[in-house]
């Protein structure tokens, strides 16, 4: 996992706990890294499942909504980062429609060996998209949160249902309806 996704949930758990919290799940975890990251190197996803686990025990609030509110901080990170990427879009549809196609392929060439969650669409109209999520790493609340702010920064909304295709979350089935 690349180390900006690891330095960026570190940012924010200090701005909304304290830096006393990120030093706490940073010694309560077992890291290969020390908890030392910079932004272009690259993590075991084990060391983000421990600080999430140990932060969601910490904070009482579920790993699933954590990552809600870590996509919307890194969202923004890509508005200030990336905004000519964000540019290129004039629909939340047409943009979460080409995830796989067009931001994927400019992400890989930030970060040539970034592990990507997979993108499928299944259906596609002007109000509404089914995508089919694959990834080892059962975070599509993540991607449930990036979705979200992208409505909002087209201002607009929908409404996004997610259904699991498989239990543990490494395949999840996306319906989204604009408003």
């Amino acid at each position: 996992m690349k180390g900006i996704v690891f330095t960026e949930f570190l940012d924010l758990i200090e701005d909304k706990f304290g830096l006393e919290m990120v030093d706490k799940i940073i010694n309560q975890s077992t890291l290969e890294s020390k908890g030392i990251y910079t932004s272009i190197g690259t993590y075991s996803f084990s060391e983000m499942l421990q600080l999430l686990n140990h932060l969601s025990k910490n904070t009482n609030i579920s790993i699933d909504n954590l990552l809600l509110v870590y996509a919307e901080h890194f969202f923004s990170v890509i508005e200030k980062s990336y905004p000519g990427l964000l540019a290129t879009y004039k629909d939340p549809i047409e943009m979460l429609s080409s995830i796989e196609n067009h931001i994927h392929i400019e992400v890989r060439k930030i970060y040539p060996d970034a592990e990507l969650p997979e993108f499928t669409v299944e259906e596609k109209t002007e109000n509404s998209l089914i995508m089919i999520y694959k990834s080892n790493r059962a975070m599509h609340h993540f991607g449930l949160g990036l979705m979200n702010k992208t409505f909002e920064h087209f201002n607009t909304t929908a409404t996004i249902a997610l259904e699991k295709i498989k239990e543990d979350g490494t395949e999840v089935k996306f319906i989204i309806q604009k408003n």
